[in-house]
């Protein structure tokens, strides 16, 4: 094995060439279906429609959908012509949006309709008042003098946007050695992806990802888990995260298998969509595994196929990887660890590691890339079993953050480290295990407290469909132990029964102070827990019980 060079649409092209009959893209739900020959061929005009709007290598195309069936073709189509896609958050609104347009430097803003609880048309005008009135692919915005297009992806017609149809029509106009000039003007380590990180603390930054960053880390992950050709992976993780664009499609189009795509995130549709096309891999983050496990209609379907997976995107609770193991035949189910600036996989699970280590570590470095555990005080390499802060070097680091050069520098080392924020630490036999965000530790007293630990231990008791642990302030000691949790449907547990079952089994220090019982977690659009938002929770609903935190 070795690191390859080749860009994203020259994999794409590969495959329409060798196997042009193979499934690439399909939505079950609508069974609609596209080869790699039809696709590649649909990716080429819509790039052609791109170049006829002015999109040129280096460029910024926003996009702003959920998994809709052309979220992949903006994406092949702008990685062809040298553009780099700029992912935006599904769940952002108004100041988001323009936070990121602006900071970004969009030039052409791709979008849907929006969520149930927001239109981005409508926001969309209200951050371009001057869309309205401009001819299409003439806007001049005073605030963002950057921006020239609106694309509306559908066939509806909106007021100075273009449309789908529109774009490949023009595109028609295009000849295809103008295409080929474009294809050529670029290599595999430009930039073709910008996240922006979810922002927990300050404001959120542009991750730059390169066609090397992406293509390699995709094609190690589906190594890891033998992926090949005839593989079908249910991807229902959002494409504007690395989990759906990266470990999900990129493992797809380096091994030339089949995408099985959910719009959003649906457990029926997920579950219907595995049964239908036979998939043999599914992703998601626990709260989807959980979602899927516990539908009422779970047991019409055959779940037979499936071999392997990724759960990932927090911290997998053990339990939780023997039902999806038992229940959903997933017998080599994985997880991966990593972060959007590592594009994204650091370590991974990986099919061969005993079913033991699969459950309770996140698997060893990637190929071609060192991880080290080093201290987050001194700087020196932690030895085995000692805590300290995951860091990684090599193929995988992003080229920065776009337009912040100090913020980079705060995140990769002058040797080359990426500092994750994460703490972890390296057993005797090379697995990691990750304890706990730096910033998620909980200081009681002086006593440093990872909410993993509790978390794990409270999942024994089956009444618990799922657990947060956060810190909740304290006069006395600074912070208390705070469990947030999510009951099974039916069942019933006090708070006193919890407290019951940890004393003398984990230290009186680590036993949670206070206990609640919620319906949900605070969520990324990606669908990672905010732990730092369960902490302003706690504080309201201990307000609301008329408790003081002592």
């Amino acid at each position: 094995m070795e690191l390859t060079t080749r860009t994203v649409g020259e994999f794409l092209e590969h495959w329409a060439e060798t196997t042009p009959d193979r499934e690439y893209l399909v939505y079950s739900d609508r069974n609609l279906r596209f080869t790699y020959k039809q696709f590649n061929e649909r990716v080429d005009n819509l790039a052609k429609g791109l170049l006829a709007i002015g999109v040129k290598k280096g460029e910024h195309v926003g996009i702003w959908a959920t998994n809709v069936p052309d979220w992949l073709t903006f994406l092949y189509a702008s990685a062809k012509i040298g553009a780099v896609l700029v992912t935006v958050n599904t769940n952002y609104k108004q100041s988001e949006l323009e936070y990121l347009v602006e900071n970004a430097d969009i030039h052409t803003l791709c979008i849907t309709e929006g969520v149930f609880d927001g239109s981005y048309i409508d926001m969309t005008y209200t951050m371009l008042p001057e869309l309205k009135e401009s001819q299409r692919g003439h806007l001049k915005s005073k605030r963002f003098p950057r921006m020239r297009n609106v694309v509306f992806i559908g066939p509806e017609k909106y007021r100075g946007m273009f449309n789908t149809p529109e774009l490949l029509l023009l595109g028609q106009n295009i000849s295809d050695e103008k295409l080929e000039e474009a294809k050529k003007g670029f290599d595999c380590f430009d930039v073709v992806n910008m996240q922006y990180t979810s922002g927990t603390t300050g404001f959120p930054k542009g991750v730059m990802l390169t066609h090397h960053n992406i293509v390699n880390n995709g094609f190690f992950t589906g190594e890891g888990m033998a992926f090949t050709s005839e593989d079908k992976l249910c991807c229902c993780v959002p494409l504007f995260h690395c989990f759906g664009v990266v470990l999900a499609t990129m493992n797809c189009l380096t091994h030339g298998c089949t995408q099985v795509m959910v719009e959003r995130f649906d457990p029926l549709t997920v579950l219907a969509s595995v049964h239908k096309e036979r998939c043999t891999a599914l992703y998601g983050v626990p709260t989807m595994f959980i979602a899927e496990l516990n539908h009422p209609m779970f047991d019409m379907f055959d779940f037979t196929s499936l071999r392997t997976g990724i759960m990932a995107g927090s911290l997998c609770p053990i339990e939780l990887m023997r039902k999806v193991t038992d229940k959903l035949h997933i017998t080599h189910i994985t997880s991966v660890y990593g972060l959007t600036e590592s594009s994204p996989g650091m370590t991974h699970t990986v099919l061969n590691d005993p079913f033991e280590e699969r459950c309770t570590t996140v698997g060893k470095e990637y190929p071609f890339t060192e991880v080290a555990v080093i201290d987050p005080e001194t700087g020196e390499m932690c030895p085995p079993g000692v805590q300290g802060e995951m860091c990684t070097r090599g193929y995988l680091v992003m080229k920065g953050y776009y337009n912040n050069p100090q913020a980079t520098a705060e995140v990769i080392d002058k040797d080359g480290w990426l500092h994750s924020g994460d703490l972890g630490i390296k057993d005797e036999n090379g697995y990691y295990r990750i304890t706990g965000r730096i910033k998620d530790m909980i200081i009681r007293g002086g006593e440093n407290i990872y909410p993993r630990e509790i978390e794990e231990f409270l999942f024994q008791l089956k009444e618990i469909k799922d657990v947060q642990v956060a810190a909740v302030p304290s006069k006395k000691y600074g912070e208390e132990v705070g469990a947030f949790i999510i009951l099974h449907e039916g069942k019933t547990l006090t708070e006193e029964v919890i407290k019951d079952f940890c004393r003398g089994k984990i230290a009186r220090h680590k036993i949670p102070k206070y206990v609640f019982f919620v319906d949900t977690f605070p969520m990324t659009g990606s669908g990672k827990i905010q732990k730092f938002k369960l902490k302003d929770l706690g504080l309201k609903l201990l307000t609301e019980k008329g408790i003081n935190p002592e």
